[in-house]
C-alpha cells in the first residue's frame, strides 16, 4: 500500500501542472491552427475556409517584408551574438582574477526584459535625446547617428539591442562548455608543442559542437518570436522597416481584424521553430543512443 502511494504521490502533484500545460499550451496551439482555417475576422468564426488564409498570407507584401526583416535580423543576431559570446568566454577562460566581477556585468542584460531593453536603447539611439544629442552638446556637431529614424538602417538597431541583451547569456553557455573540456587533452597537446590558437582551433572548438548547436537553437527561437523588443524600440517602424512575423501576427489579429490571417502567420512561426527544435532533439537523442 505504501509503495503504491509513493508511486502515485508524484503523479498527483504534477497532474495540475500537466493539465494546465495541456490546455493552455497545446490546446491553444490546436485552437490557433483551427482558426487559421476559418473566416475569422474581428472575432473567432467557425466557418471552414481551408487553406485560403495561408494563400492570402503569402500574397501579402507586408508578410514578405516581415520575412525579409526576420532573415536579416536572425542571421546578424545569431552570428554576432555567437562570435561575441565565444570571444568573451575565451577571455574569461584564461582564469583572470576579476572574473567574478566581470561575469555578472555581462550576464546582467539577460536579467532584463526585452521591453526594458528596447525602451533603454530607444532613449539611447533617439537623435533628439540620446547619443547624437549628447555628443552635439559636447561640441561634436558633425556627429550623425539616425539609424532608428532611417528605414534602411532601423532593423540594425534592433540587432544591436538584441545582441547586447543575449551575448552575455551565450558567453555563459560557452564558458560552461570550455570549463567542461578535459584538461588532460589540453596538457597532452601542450606537451606536443601545440600553440594556444591551435589547441582552440583543432581540439577545443570541435568538442564545443553541442554548445554551438544549443546556442543556435536558443538564439533562433528568440529571433523568430521577437516581439516586445521591436515594439518597445521601434514599434515596427519607421513605416514597416522593422516589421517581424510576431508584430505582423499581432497587427493582423488585433488591429486589422483579420484573425484568420494572423492565426495562419502564427502557425507559420510555429513551423519555423519546430523545424529548428525537432532536428536538434533528434541529434541529441541520436548521440545519447550512440553513447
Amino acid at each position: 500500500m505504501m509503495e503504491r502511494l509513493q508511486n502515485w504521490v508524484p503523479r498527483l502533484v504534477l497532474a495540475p501542472s500537466f493539465l494546465l500545460i495541456l490546455v493552455f499550451v497545446y490546446g491553444f496551439i490546436l485552437y490557433t491552427g483551427y482558426l487559421s482555417m476559418t473566416n475569422s475576422r474581428m472575432l473567432p468564426s467557425y466557418d471552414w475556409a481551408g487553406l485560403v488564409n495561408y494563400s492570402r498570407l503569402w500574397k501579402l507584401s507586408h508578410w514578405w517584408i516581415a520575412i525579409t526583416n526576420l532573415a536579416i535580423f536572425g542571421v546578424l543576431y545569431i552570428v554576432i551574438s555567437t562570435v561575441i559570446g565565444l570571444f568573451l568566454a575565451i577571455m574569461l577562460d584564461q582564469k583572470i582574477r576579476v572574473e567574478g566581477l566581470i561575469r555578472p556585468i555581462y550576464l546582467y542584460p539577460m536579467a532584463l526584459s526585452f521591453i526594458v531593453t528596447g525602451t533603454a536603447w530607444k532613449w539611447f539611439l533617439d537623435p533628439g535625446i540620446g547619443l547624437e544629442n549628447t555628443l552635439h552638446q559636447w561640441g561634436w556637431e558633425s556627429f550623425d547617428f539616425r539609424w532608428i529614424k532611417d528605414r534602411s538602417m532601423a532593423i540594425y538597431t534592433v540587432v544591436i539591442a538584441a545582441v547586447w541583451q543575449s551575448s552575455g547569456f551565450v558567453m555563459a553557455m560557452f564558458l560552461a562548455g570550455l570549463r567542461g573540456v578535459d584538461n588532460d587533452i589540453i596538457k597532452a597537446a601542450q606537451i606536443d608543442g601545440a600553440s594556444g590558437i591551435t589547441i582552440y582551433r583543432r581540439i577545443i572548438m570541435p568538442l564545443m559542437r553541442p554548445v554551438f548547436l544549443s546556442a543556435f537553437v536558443v538564439l533562433a527561437h528568440l529571433a523568430i518570436k521577437a516581439y516586445d523588443l521591436v515594439v518597445a524600440l521601434t514599434g515596427g517602424g519607421p513605416g514597416r522597416a522593422t516589421e517581424l512575423p510576431a508584430t505582423f501576427m499581432y497587427s493582423y489579429t488585433f488591429t486589422r481584424n483579420q484573425m484568420g490571417v494572423g492565426a495562419s502567420s502564427a502557425i507559420i512561426m510555429l513551423v519555423m521553430i519546430f523545424s529548428i527544435i525537432v532536428p536538434y532533439l533528434y541529434s541529441e537523442l541520436r548521440s545519447e543512443n550512440r553513447k
